[in-house]
């Protein structure tokens, strides 16, 4: 018999083979957070082992430390890009600095709304204490230094009781495992970062949907909704882009659908002729970008310039109203994945935008919502377990099976306390951005979602 026959006989074979295991009920027990069925890693067979779906806890010394008595205030580090701190020459996107501002203003409130009420059990106020993250994403490098010494003093110096942010995955690892040895909650309300829970850290606990879930959702609508076949993937040449894309990647070859090819760009990149042109040689029904409002927005306009008609997906980043003016009428019909719905009819978010308002002069975004809700959750647990790092850490797990409901909707904190809750889809109608929740677009990951 032919070799090449051989090898298809044999191929069917294991295919056949593999059927059952393709068609295994995955208890909840062993499902990662919100994963649908067809997006379970290793279907086709059975694992050696699954991972992040057992509780993390922390068995460690602390809990027996007594409450100090010779506090004047009740102290709470936030680490946010306030101001640059870049090498001289080397240019920096204002993107961060502009989240930075929305993270502290969001902190900002939350700090003030408590102490409106009396403070820590009515006896001190809270204050925050801010310090800079010194963010330099230029080539995949950020100043890591600068950056430990703003943690190992916001936990030595000021003797705060946990610390709350930061933007990037970079900064952020870094952040964790510093606490990991300090042993001080931290609770990040801006990473996205898929990767940050692997470390498998039980100080750490974040209130925003990560780039997994909100790639799980695009995939879906990209391939199930609008019938997308062959798409194309350019992201920026930095962490970001690179474990952002990558949950996207996933996703789509396990849907049936593997991405045609990846091309990277760099950060501040004007001309992306060479990129689009091999998207002009290829069959390619749409295109997906993960990167910053800035560089997404000039390489849509050059899209369009060069011709190219391909719809564009995108990453939460985007939306913003720097992307829509750089865009301008090319950003009609752009669709990007958001960690939340900001449109909800809920009381809650109604207050918060009029109060946000009022204080800051201006409406508040995904960074600022998000930012409030951590803080008021870091804030509950503190009033709960008292001054003690450890305690406030167990109060902070405590969200789990208490599930807290804050602007940005239900938060429920999975076994390696990341929220699950409700995600959704920005998209450009008419030049603004349109939100779509799971419950519209009738893709339900979260059990929270909105029929």
């Amino acid at each position: 018999m032919d070799k090449k026959y051989i090898i298809l006989i044999a191929s069917i074979l294991i295919f056949l083979i593999s059927l059952p295991a393709i068609s295994q009920v995955i208890d909840e027990k062993e499902r990662y957070a919100n994963t649908p069925d067809e997006l379970i890693p290793y279907v086709r067979q059975e694992p050696y082992r699954r991972y992040f779906i057992v509780p993390l806890e922390y068995t460690g010394p602390g809990r027996e430390k007594p409450e100090p008595t010779d506090l004047d205030a009740v102290k709470i580090g936030l680490i946010a890009p306030e101001y640059r701190l870049v090498p001289p020459g080397v240019s920096m996107e204002d993107q961060y600095f502009e989240m930075g501002r929305h993270i502290i203003q969001g902190a900002v409130l939350a700090v003030e709304e408590a102490n409106a009420r009396g403070g820590y059990r009515g006896k001190l106020p809270y204050k925050l204490i801010k310090r800079n993250d010194p963010v330099l994403e230029v080539k995949d490098s950020w100043l890591w230094g600068p950056f430990s010494n703003q943690v190992v003093d916001l936990a030595y110096e000021d003797k705060v009781w946990a610390i709350v942010g930061t933007i990037g995955g970079e900064n952020s690892h870094i952040l964790i495992r510093i606490c990991l040895k300090i042993e001080i909650p931290v609770v990040n309300v801006a990473d996205t970062d898929p990767t940050f829970p692997e470390t498998k850290i039980p100080w750490v606990f974040r209130p925003i949907a990560d780039d997994r879930l909100q790639c799980y959702l695009l995939a879906k609508y990209a391939y199930e909704k609008m019938g997308y076949n062959r798409i194309a993937a350019i992201r920026v040449n930095g962490r970001y882009g690179r474990v952002g894309i990558k949950e996207f990647r996933e996703a789509s070859r396990r849907l049936g659908h593997p991405l045609l090819f990846e091309l990277r760009y760099n950060y501040g990149q004007t001309d992306f002729s060479k990129h689009l042109q091999r998207i002009k040689n290829a069959p390619v029904d749409a295109v997906i970008t993960w990167g910053n409002a800035e560089d997404s927005a000039r390489l849509l306009k050059q899209m369009r310039a060069m011709g190219l008609k391909q719809p564009l997906l995108a990453s939460d980043r985007i939306v913003c109203e720097k992307f829509l003016k750089i865009a301008g009428a090319d950003a009609e019909g752009v669709v990007a994945a958001y960690p939340w719905d900001p449109t909800r009819d809920d009381p809650r978010l109604v207050s918060f935008k009029k109060r946000y308002q009022k204080r800051f002069g201006e409406p508040p975004e995904t960074y600022a919502a998000h930012s409030y809700d951590g803080v008021n959750m870091l804030i509950q647990a503190i009033e709960k377990a008292g001054l003690n790092r450890a305690k406030i850490r167990d109060a902070l797990d405590g969200f789990r099976t208490n599930i807290y409901h804050g602007v940005t909707g239900y938060i429920p904190l999975n076994d390696v306390y990341c929220d699950v809750g409700p995600i959704a889809l920005a998209i450009v109608e008419n030049g603004k951005f349109v939100f779509r929740s799971e419950g519209k677009l009738g893709i339900r990951l979260s059990k929270f979602s909105e029929k």
